[in-house]
């Protein structure tokens, strides 16, 4: 049946439009969480690099939200993105009627008929859930939805202390979540308020039907930890903590006297894949101690498997070029603007920058990654990326 649904998703994504939300970055070709992060970050530090500016990130998170999907409501929208009526019709039967039992045991519960949700672990669960959401768009030009499949974050850009278009975008959203089925969970959305304003007021709670919203000074954001004041001393220390932790497992395999290629593809694989997690988002703008922090991890490694191993500088700059290129030959990427050629076709047009923090982030990183090299490498034209991809 996996086999077949593969087949299904393939046709649906021949047949999807282009106008499909570009701030989804999940299940797309050319999209990562890193994306999604950079995405975010970027338009919090552009906005906070003018005068009496402040940004509040809203963390929201849906109640089984894969469980909710009504699948005439999300027809409806399928149609609407042209998706023919024959291929319509079979994902209404795919998604209705569905019998379900629980078995503990020898015991088996009565059959249920189930005529809501995507069932878990189906090929193309993923795939519908954004369609659904792809019509869940911001309002006002001063907010941003970023969404990487049911992860989704509000970024309202306030300058002047107006938080009118926030906060009636935050309550447009709860709207958009009762008619389409999806429940916002209060309890676990929280709020991060950044502001370097050296003289700022008091800010508001946010609420959400009627359910004041925690505002914390740290969260988890597809695996990174964004705090506050933008820094990445806390997201270094909990990757250093759990690359220490797996440093055991590798010290066990050289006492059984396991073999250095294959010591070190586990390291590759279990250490360097936790130290390098969302890399080019958070490397380039931490600080020097966390740095020796971390390489002290790599050289730790080094001495236990017995060779050398490439060094977190090294592997940042070559995987920032990557990602670099990579956006800069994707129109369809929303970060694609920032990569614009010079006329004469040899550098790229340089960001500016008044503030440190800004000059630090992953964007202008890459840019000026890019025009350091001796030579501008050819940028590879992609394809354009509107449809979703199959991992």
């Amino acid at each position: 049946m996996k086999c077949f649904e593969r087949l299904v998703m393939h046709h649906i994504k021949s047949s999807l439009p282009s106008s499909l939300d570009p701030y989804q970055f999940a299940y797309r070709s050319n999209r990562s969480t890193d994306d999604a992060i950079s995405t975010v970050l970027h338009s919090a530090l552009t906005h906070l690099d003018k005068k009496d500016t402040y940004v509040r990130m809203l963390f929201v998170d849906f109640s089984s939200a894969f469980n909710t999907i009504i699948p005439q409501q999300l027809i409806h929208k399928l149609d609407s993105l042209g998706l023919s009526t024959s291929l319509c019709n079979w994902l209404l039967d795919f998604l209705t009627g569905r019998p379900q039992a629980v078995r503990v045991g020898s015991n088996t519960s009565s059959i249920t008929t189930l005529n809501t949700g995507a069932p878990q672990g189906c090929v193309l669960s993923p795939l519908l859930f954004t369609l659904l959401t792809h019509d869940c768009t911001p309002e006002h030009t001063s907010n941003l939805f970023v969404k990487f499949a049911d992860d989704t974050t509000v970024v309202g850009l306030i300058s002047n202390n107006d938080e009118s278009h926030y906060r009636s975008e935050v309550s447009r959203l709860a709207s958009w979540c009762k008619h389409n089925n999806l429940s916002l969970n209060t309890d676990k959305t929280k709020e991060i308020v950044v502001d370097f304003r050296r003289t700022h007021t008091l800010h508001t709670p946010l609420s959400i039907n009627g359910t004041a919203v925690e505002r914390v000074s740290s969260t988890k954001f597809l695996g990174v930890h964004v705090t506050e004041d933008l820094s990445w001393s806390t997201n270094s220390a909990s990757l250093a903590r759990k690359a220490n932790q797996r440093l055991y497992f590798l010290r066990k395999l050289r006492r059984a006297g396991t073999p250095t290629p294959i010591m070190t593809t586990f390291y590759r694989g279990a250490i360097e894949s936790i130290l390098t997690s969302c890399f080019t988002v958070w490397y380039g703008a931490c600080t020097a101690s966390c740095r020796r922090t971390l390489q002290r991890i790599v050289r730790a490694a080094e001495k236990i498997v017995g060779t050398s191993l490439p060094s977190l500088q090294d592997l940042y700059s070559s995987r920032l070029t990557r990602k670099a290129l990579r956006l800069a030959g994707d129109p369809s990427h929303p970060l694609h603007s920032f990569f614009s050629l010079l006329p004469s076709g040899r550098r790229l047009r340089s960001l500016g920058a008044r503030t440190s923090r800004l000059r630090d982030s992953p964007i202008h990183q890459a840019v000026r990654m890019l025009n350091s090299l001796p030579a501008l490498p050819p940028i590879p034209i992609l394809p354009t990326a509107h449809t979703l991809s199959s991992s």
